[in-house]
């Protein structure tokens, strides 16, 4: 199979697209709020072979859940987010090193602001 050419892009210290080795990502089905849980399934989604993890941002308490889920784990976290702008602002601002929107729940003036603070930190945002 053949590797479309695609732009290099670094969440953190994992490199993904251009020549760069495939990578797996995968997500938790814990509770985000849940530090405990989530972190312990993190854990064992690395040993499984998972270099990247995605984790439900819902609410405000997920959000404040990032810092601590952060300080104990190895992985570049990505935050998913619907429908709220803030909580996309919120979770660059608490150490996700990526996230990933659906512009087609959020209002296109939000999304700008949610761009506007991805490049001033140099993250990067999955459509």
């Amino acid at each position: 199979m053949t590797r479309k050419k695609t732009k290099k892009i670094n969440l953190d210290f994992v490199s993904i697209g251009g020549d760069a080795p495939i990578v797996v990502q995968s997500m938790t089905n814990t509770d985000t709020r849940d530090v405990e849980a989530t972190v312990a399934q993190i854990g064992e989604l690395e040993k499984a072979g998972c270099e990247v993890i995605r984790v439900a941002v819902p609410d405000k308490k997920a959000v404040q859940a990032i810092p601590a889920i952060k300080k104990r784990i190895r992985l570049p976290l990505i935050a998913d987010i619907h429908f709220d702008y803030r909580l996309a602002v919120d979770a660059m601002k608490s150490g996700a090193a990526g996230i990933r929107i659906n512009p087609g729940n959020m209002a296109p003036d939000k999304i700008n602001e949610v761009i506007k603070v991805a490049k001033e930190r140099d993250i990067v945002i999955r459509i």
